[in-house]
Formats: C-alpha cells, sequence, structure tokens
C-alpha cells in the first residue's frame, strides 16, 4: 500500500470521527445534575428551632386534699425547663364540671404556689378552666407554656417502595428517628446557633495547677531531663 493512499485513508477516518462528535453534541439529552436531589438525612429532616407549648396533665382524684408527692415531683421536673429569663407565661387550667372541680380547683391552686416559689414570677401565672365532663372522676389540671426547642418532622414518610427501585440513594426516612432522638436530647437549643460565650479564667486556680505542675517534676523547668 502507498503512502498517499495511506493518508488518504487516515483522513477520512479523521474527518468520519470529528463528523460523529458533532452530530453528539447537537442530540437531545436529559439534564442531569449530580447532587441537584439532596440525599443527606441532615438535608432531609433538618433539625430546626421552633416555638412550641409544653404540657403537662396532672390528674386529680375527687376526694385528693392537696398536692401530693408525686404530683409535687412532677411538677418540679415540668418546670425545670422553664426559662425565668424569658419568663413566658405560665397557664393553669383547671377543670370545670367535673365531679373532681373542687378538689381540682384547690390543687391547681397549689400548684401555682409552688410555681412562683420556685421562680415563676406570680404575674406570668395565669389561672384558668376548661369544660369538663361530668362523668370524669380524676380530671387533670392541665399546665401549659411556651419554650424554645429543637424539633424534626414528622416521621414515617415512606413515597416509594425502597425494593422497586435501583438507585443507591437513601429512602426518604432515612435517618429521621436519629435526628429526632438527637434533637430531643438538646438541653439549650441556642446551642444550634453558636458558641456559649467563654467565662472568665480562674487565675487562682490556674496559679495552683501549674505550681503543682511544677513541683511534680514533670515539667520543663523542674529540671534537667534524664535519659
Amino acid at each position: 500500500m502507498s503512502s498517499a493512499m495511506f493518508r488518504t485513508r487516515a483522513t477520512v477516518a479523521a474527518l468520519a470521527v470529528a463528523a460523529a462528535a458533532l452530530l453528539a453534541g447537537c442530540a437531545n439529552r436529559d439534564s442531569v445534575v449530580v447532587g441537584a436531589i439532596p440525599d443527606d438525612y441532615r438535608t432531609n429532616h433538618p433539625i430546626v428551632i421552633t416555638e412550641k407549648d409544653k404540657t403537662l396533665d396532672l390528674p386529680v382524684a375527687a376526694s385528693a386534699q392537696g398536692v401530693s408527692k408525686m404530683q409535687r415531683q412532677a411538677l418540679a421536673g415540668f418546670l425545670d425547663g422553664y426559662d425565668t429569663g424569658e419568663a413566658p407565661v405560665l397557664t393553669i387550667a383547671a377543670p370545670s364540671g367535673s365531679a373532681n372541680e373542687r378538689a381540682a380547683g384547690k390543687v391547681a391552686r397549689e400548684f401555682a404556689r409552688l410555681a412562683a416559689a420556685g421562680g415563676v414570677r406570680p404575674d406570668r401565672i395565669a389561672m384558668a378552666h376548661y369544660q369538663a365532663s361530668p362523668d370524669e372522676l380524676t380530671a387533670p389540671v392541665r399546665l401549659v407554656y411556651s419554650s424554645i426547642q429543637a424539633q424534626t418532622g414528622k416521621c414515617g414518610r415512606w413515597p416509594k417502595d425502597v425494593l422497586d427501585t435501583a438507585d443507591n440513594k437513601h429512602y426518604a426516612n432515612f435517618g429521621c428517628s436519629y435526628q429526632n432522638n438527637l434533637a430531643a436530647q438538646i438541653a439549650n437549643p441556642a446551642d444550634l446557633m453558636g458558641p456559649r460565650q467563654q467565662t472568665s479564667i480562674d487565675a487562682s486556680n490556674r496559679k495552683t495547677v501549674i505550681d503543682r505542675y511544677r513541683s511534680s517534676g514533670n515539667g520543663s523547668t523542674a529540671g534537667e531531663v534524664r535519659y
């Protein structure tokens, strides 16, 4: 085969490849952007900070003469999350029309006294009533106050059959319970917004620690290191 014929065939092949590349550029294609659909459980189930009512229902017997030990402990635990700085309104609602209406009203007033003793300002305590059934013997006294809480959306979303897809992606409900449990453990939701302000250094305690370190023989100022 002559060199001229070889060069001709090579040129034709190169032109064919170039034409195919140009035609491929004109073809219709689906626009798929990698990462356009979130596949991170922290993105699908974000922890958000919101204001939410915190509620406690404490049943009261019709024969009750006052606040029981169990009710005192439950009330103390409920008010442990009350922010005295923000001082939200604490509503204490007693049942009206129930068989235990008189006893519940007395207990509700005692709850208000205990709440004030626990740090809730008296002007932020609101007494109220709600309609209860006449047949209720232990209609509860309801305590409500609003607080800032960390939470996520509800779990249990199954929009697709996880067995009917070959995509290697997280399913919609993946990580939801984990995020909910994590949000429930956050004592101060403000920590999610940023770090807390550092406290001042205890100079006397620092001096004591440094002196003990020097006198122990482990510090570089204690003496020469022997090998």
